[in-house]
């Protein structure tokens, strides 16, 4: 009985023997394949846990996943080579962008009380690699590739910049370096630099980007500001200080796509400290077109100096209607505060509205150009009260001329015969309550909803009620206006605009009519302060808001190949968008 009890014995720690060996497959090839696995996956710990030493090994494998950057990808196969000296291979695939780089080590298998392991070398990772040493990868970019105007002359380009720091612990700095950094930042106090460091532990904040013309200015007045830290570093800035829009905001985007998709690389051998000891691999960046925009220089840097004329907030937004491109979008301080309202903002845009109420009145055969029209100075429709500006009366008169003097009594009638679609549907063709996606740029067009009761008819008919434009909404409108059909705004050259309307022509009728009634009101109507700016024809408006006691100013036209909307918010009435858009056109003219 007990020898059958000792046989027993001996087989159960048999079958366990060779049960433990068949689930661990501990062979050199098992270890080795297992080994190769767990780099490919990224499994640090497990790869570490396969070699003679898995603390040394942990420290190097981790690090130079590190250094390979947040997500590298590593594709490793194995080979034993000699399984009497048990020494193998590695082939270990780096994937680096649409391409890759490739390698061989060899490995030593030795047999320990635990199994087989990989003998741990540094040289497992790369035939060069030491003690200490990492892996560095680094893309090279073409950080040079400019951002240009439509004209071909830089608009952005990388440039050296310096950080300014504040430390935490040296807040009482606050005062002296706001008065340092005055003469290129007038609005900076320590009440802001303070600010940037609530609600946080940062120890230290960058209180300002300095291009290298400001450094200059005010160097010598902060480098011994107690807490003061300066860093270089490069950044894609305007060209000019001068230069500066809403709609270059996006452009670093679509420019950092471009030098991404043509980016190079290098992957190096590094000490400890950082210094490089031996290249492991390195492609070149390769071509990289420009960034071409729609933006014009000079008409962009003279948008921006009429809108800083004005203390109010001031918008302009000027399209070339031959091609749709986005030529000029600027605000002043003031409109800054409200983020991006020549783009974005909607306002009711007042009498600027009637070139779409004229032109569904016409489209309808509800009148004609030469029509005689009714221009009281007051009268009641549908309920509704409509004023002209200050009770004008003009009697009966041609159309052309109750458009250029702005006749709120007779637009109101028209909008009143016309059905309650007319000024939606004709508003989509002129761009106003479209849809756009824009690439670099986020916009929005307006609204017109359809007029539900008479009274709304009416109201909408002079640009107030329910309807609203943006600055960009009406330059756009003025643009199609000029082409005569749907304009599709663009900015970047070679990126597609798409949107939820396609291109439809406006009544060519329509067209002329309005192009010589705009002409009309810069003539002899209520632009007059522009008759000498040659070919121009425009459309004033003044929109009621709130409790009325500062209406909008608006002022919306066309001159050559330029199509532009200028806004003043609270500017009382349209003669600060008449002014602003003199002081806009004129040197264009020149």
């Amino acid at each position: 009985m007990r020898r059958w009890m000792v046989v027993l014995s001996v087989l159960a720690v048999l079958a366990g023997t060779l049960s433990g060996c068949f689930l661990t497959e501990d062979s050199p090839e098992d270890t080795l394949q297992s080994f190769a696995e767990a780099l490919g996956r990224g499994d640090v710990d497990a790869a570490a846990g396969l070699t003679d030493d898995p603390t040394a090994a942990r420290t190097t494998i981790k690090s130079i996943f590190d250094g390979m950057g947040p997500t590298p990808k590593l594709a490793v196969s194995a080979d034993l080579v000699d399984d009497k000296k048990v020494t193998g291979t590695l082939d270990h695939q780096w994937q680096i962008r649409n391409g890759n780089t490739a390698y061989q080590t060899s490995v030593v298998l030795t047999e320990t009380d635990s199994g087989w392991r990989v003998r741990w070398q540094p040289s497992v990772m790369h035939r060069q690699l030491r003690d200490g040493q990492s892996f560095s990868y680094s893309d090279d970019r073409a950080y040079r590739t400019p951002v240009l105007d439509t004209n071909g002359r830089p608009l952005m380009t990388w440039q050296a910049v310096t950080l300014i720091d504040l430390a935490r612990a040296q807040l009482t700095s606050a005062e002296q370096l706001a008065r340092a950094l005055r003469p290129v930042e007038p609005s900076m106090t320590a009440a802001g630099i303070r600010k940037l460091f609530d609600g946080n532990n940062s120890p230290r904040q960058t209180v300002i980007r300095l291009r290298e013309s400001d450094l200059k200015r005010v160097q010598r007045g902060i480098e011994a500001i107690p807490g003061v830290t300066t860093t270089e570093q490069g950044a894609l800035l305007s060209a000019t200080k001068a230069l500066h829009s809403p709609a270059m905001s996006g452009l670093e985007e679509i420019w950092r796509t471009a030098i991404d998709t043509t980016a190079g690389w290098s992957i190096q051998i590094v000490d400890s400290d950082g210094t490089p000891t031996h290249l492991v691999d390195s492609a070149q960046p390769g071509a990289t077109a420009p960034v071409r925009t729609s933006i014009d220089r000079d008409i962009q840097t003279q948008a921006q100096q009429a809108v800083d004329g004005e203390r109010r907030p001031a918008m302009i937004v000027a399209i070339s209607p031959s091609t749709g491109g986005i030529v000029a979008v600027a605000q002043n301080d003031a409109a800054d505060k409200s983020g991006a309202v020549s783009l974005t903002g909607l306002y009711p845009p007042g009498s600027t509205f009637k070139t779409i109420t004229t032109a569904a009145a016409l489209a309808s055969g509800a009148v004609q150009p030469t029509s005689q029209v009714p221009c009281p100075g007051r009268t009641t429709i549908e309920g509704r009260t409509i004023p002209n500006e200050d009770d004008f009366d003009l009697g009966t008169v041609a159309l052309p001329t109750a458009f250029s003097r702005s006749c709120n009594t007779t637009m109101g009638a028209l909008a009143n015969k016309l059905p309650g679609d007319a000024l939606t549907t004709m508003a989509r063709r002129f761009g106003i309550g479209a849809d756009y996606t824009i690439p670099g740029l986020t916009i929005v067009t307006g609204s017109v909803p359809n007029a539900t009761t008479p009274a709304l008819r009416v109201e909408n008919g002079i640009g107030q009620g329910t309807v609203t434009v943006s600055p960009f909404g009406l330059a756009l409108a003025e643009a199609s206006l000029a082409r005569g059909e749907t304009v599709t705004p663009t900015l970047v050259e070679g990126q597609r605009t798409t949107g939820d309307t396609e291109p439809q022509q406006i009544p060519d009728d329509a067209v002329r009519a309005l192009r010589s009634m705009m002409r009309d009101t810069v003539a002899r109507g209520t632009a007059t302060a522009l008759q000498d700016i040659p070919d121009l024809g425009g459309k004033t408006g003044t929109a009621e808001y709130g409790d009325n006691k500062n209406p909008h100013g608006w002022f919306a036209g066309i001159v050559g190949d330029l199509a532009f909307a200028t806004l003043v918010v609270g500017g009382g009435s349209s003669a600060p968008a008449v002014r602003v858009s003199g002081e806009f056109l004129r040197p264009l003219s020149d």
